[in-house]
């Protein structure tokens, strides 16, 4: 049961990171990213294939954050100069066309086959009975770090100038200042976080595949800082708490429920979720942390 519920802590800590670089993209400026999966992808193939090169973990999850910071540019720098609903089709279009990339290139990824071998976090230097929770423990850590990041990064002239363009873009450019640069940085420090999120996901199961990035995934996030609260770090934390933990723990249920089949489950789950999200935009579209002066402004 104490595995469980460390493998359970894992998986909320991963989509936690997914969801700060989500909630700093559409939270704090307000840019529609319908494609967060494909850094994700990005992130868990990159420090993946490094790693079994012989690089050392920390040096490839570095790079996989980096790289999937870098694949983030030239996106924004095309889409963002266009306008936000072009931003929202680009990015979903660029994550489908990043998972069809890691199905067809089989020289690189194995295809639907999977990339099998992946080195673990700290094996060989924890036991095998507590590598995951070293591993829960650094998670933990990271998005800690990730929160304090986010928290100085919306507190300087910097985050001002974002939450600003989220607000009234024209007012900023009347200003003098170029909305695009800055939502394309944004952009790129989400990016960043995901793709630290993917070499988590990567170096925790050991083994990856295309169909482990699909387009449900990033709405699983945008689900999560809309029941949190979109512009609150605190309601990042809680929707995805309580998202994850809900989609892992109704599990049980079908220990208890007898005739209902894995399929059927994930049928209730999905739908389970989806009343919960058209009651919170109905009875508290701010979200249980959001301010609802904001929300209105918004």
């Amino acid at each position: 049961m104490e595995a469980y519920l460390i493998a359970i802590a894992i998986g909320i800590l991963i989509y936690m990171l997914l969801a700060f670089g989500l909630s700093l993209h559409y939270g704090f400026t307000g840019l529609i990213n319908f494609g967060h999966v494909g850094f994700f992808a990005i992130g868990a193939y990159t420090s993946a294939l490094l790693s079994l090169k012989g690089v050392p973990i920390p040096l490839s999850m570095a790079a996989a954050a980096a790289f999937a910071a870098l694949a983030a540019w030239p996106l924004g720098m095309i889409a963002l100069r266009l306008g936000s609903d072009y931003l929202a089709i680009v990015t979903l279009g660029f994550s489908e066309s990043v998972r069809m990339m890691l199905q067809t290139e089989e020289w690189l990824t194995r295809g639907m086959h999977g990339l099998p071998g992946i080195p673990r976090l700290f094996a060989g230097w924890a036991s095998p009975q507590t590598v995951d929770l070293w591993i829960m423990l650094l998670l933990l850590a990271v998005n800690a770090g990730a929160l304090f990041l986010i928290h100085v990064v919306i507190r300087s002239p910097f985050g001002r100038v974002i939450e600003a363009v989220r607000d009234n873009e024209v007012a900023v450019r009347a200003l003098g200042k170029d909305p695009a640069r800055f939502k394309t940085r944004s952009l790129m420090l989400g990016a960043g976080l995901a793709g630290l999120a993917g070499a988590f996901q990567a170096h925790y199961l050991t083994f990856i595949s295309p169909e482990q990035f699909v387009p449900l995934i990033t709405f699983y996030i945008w689900i999560a800082i809309i029941l949190g609260g979109v512009g609150r770090l605190s309601g990042v934390v809680a929707g995805t708490v309580l998202l994850v933990g809900f989609l892992e723990g109704s599990r049980f249920v079908r220990d208890f429920v007898g005739g209902i089949s894995e399929v059927q489950m994930a049928s209730v789950r999905i739908g389970v979720i989806g009343l919960a999200l058209i009651c919170v935009v109905l009875y508290r579209p701010q979200g249980i942390f959001g301010n609802a002066t904001t929300t209105r402004r918004r």
